[in-house]
């Protein structure tokens, strides 16, 4: 199921992967004195030896490398492949005129080539099963209702065959002993609750009949507020909409009540391991030549520490500090959000917020993990509590790590919110990232961020 979500992605890591690969047998070969007096031709051999190879292997289908793909089979397609286009080489060099190794080289040449991509592929398969077992994508789940589709979900989720999955019981208030043993049920629907929120459960599957609109109801809520992902795992011809995903664990047909590809391990691989580069990038390559004139401009314009660090709640409502710089002189409101023209706002501080300068600390609260480059803005503590009493959604935009720029402040929502409505809006452009979410987004939102840094925000303040 999962690597449905990003094999566009995986391909074209791996075709660039390839390519640096055969760049690097060629220096191999080239210090073992293979190319010997055809230096000057090695460009054009390089670049048709490359392209070629990423075309013969996507039409063996040697990037189909999936959690479950042995590595024999692995071998044999990466093998294939090899001969395939040596083969294919062998005549380009009969035919036209370019590098004409002799045979010897060329075979030295592929075993060198051969010998690095198999190397990445064992690679490939040691860093899966890493993330695998390492406990990145672990999921704690439930089951509600001892029914023919719960039963097949037990049966997939401790069959040893898909891994993550960890599951914790079942309950029903009417358990059916002819199809789950007892022993397996935790207790009734009115206990599920509190043991989620004991236990820190991660997926709630529930395989009712869909007839208990209020119970589907009160669980969907629950879960949302919670941060627990609710699923649909029976026949949900009648609620099941556009935005819904279904996938098939075995035979059994389970929904999701929105799109999730950030839950998806790859996906959440990958934007973290974006989020790790680019703030090191801006920690390591920036604030060496920014932080200390930004520090000295604070102290000099108000009493005060430099860094301003406040608790701001993050994914699945856990609280974390939240770094920057203090713009406003030292005081007692500070749950109170800046307005415009606020009396509590320094002359630097003004300008900062201006720039989004106030925001780079915020970097090393990525570099922690406590926060993405992308993400829903981490509001106040008492906006949590406000908010999640009025706007359905609002603790929904927790399921996913907060960012220092987002979907919401490159539409023009960012600054003061003067009205319900505006609030409401900003959650809605926070869910829509969540279900919507790619790299490509990421890193479109973070130029148009940059774009309104550059040309001024009016919103901020």
């Amino acid at each position: 199921m999962e690597e449905r979500y990003y094999p566009r992605f995986l391909r074209t890591l791996l075709c660039a992967g390839d390519a640096v690969l055969l760049y690097i047998a060629f220096f191999i070969a080239r210090q073992l004195n293979l190319f010997s007096g055809f230096e000057d031709d090695l460009t054009s051999f390089y670049l048709i030896f490359a392209f070629s190879w990423i075309a013969t292997a996507l039409f063996s289908l040697t990037y189909e490398i999936s959690r479950y793909s042995l590595m024999r089979s692995i071998g044999i397609n990466l093998a294939t492949a090899l001969l395939f286009h040596f083969l294919m080489i062998a005549g380009v060099q009969a035919y036209f005129e370019i590098v004409r190794l002799d045979l010897k080289a060329l075979l030295g040449l592929y075993l060198v080539s051969g010998t690095i991509l198999a190397a990445s592929r064992v690679a490939y398969k040691l860093i899966g099963k890493f993330i695998e077992f390492s406990g990145f994508d672990v999921r704690k789940v439930v089951i509600v209702g001892t029914t023919r589709s719960g039963r097949a979900l037990y049966d997939f989720f401790t069959s040893g065959g898909p891994s993550g999955y960890i599951f914790r019981g079942f309950f029903d208030d009417y358990p059916n002993p002819l199809i789950v043993n007892r022993k397996l049920v935790k207790g009734t629907i009115d206990d599920l609750m509190t043991y989620c929120q004991q236990e820190s459960i991660d997926e709630i599957y529930y395989t009712l009949p869909l007839a208990h609109g209020d119970l589907l109801d009160r669980l969907s809520k629950f879960a949302d507020d919670n941060c627990i992902y609710f699923r649909i795992a029976s026949d949900f011809s009648e609620v099941v909409r556009n935005s819904h995903n279904v996938y098939l664990y075995n035979s059994v047909a389970v929904s999701t009540t929105r799109k999730e590809p950030l839950r998806i391990g790859v996906n959440a691989a990958v934007k973290r391991i974006f989020d790790v580069v680019f703030s090191s990038i801006v920690i390591f390559g920036i604030f060496p030549f920014i932080v200390p004139f930004i520090a000295l401009a604070i102290k000099l314009d108000s009493p005060g520490p430099v860094i301003f660090k406040q608790l701001r709640p993050g994914k699945r409502n856990k609280l974390f500090d939240c770094y920057k710089f203090r713009t406003m002189r030292v005081n007692n409101s500070t749950e109170r959000m800046a307005t415009k023209n606020d009396s509590r706002i320094t002359k630097v501080g003004a300008f900062l917020r201006k720039t989004s300068l106030d925001e780079l600390p915020q970097f090393v609260n990525v570099l922690l993990g406590s926060m993405s480059v992308v993400g829903p803005r981490p509001n106040l503590v008492s906006q949590l509590e406000e908010y999640s009493r009025t706007l359905r959604k609002y603790k929904v935009r927790h399921f996913v790590t907060p960012g220092i720029t987002g979907y919401a402040q490159v539409n023009g929502y960012r600054g003061e919110i003067k009205e319900k409505g505006s609030m409401e809006k900003r959650v809605d452009m926070d869910v829509a990232y969540m279900e919507n979410w790619s790299l490509m987004l990421d890193v479109k939102i973070i130029l148009q961020t940059m774009g309104k840094i550059i040309h001024g925000d009016k919103q901020a303040y």
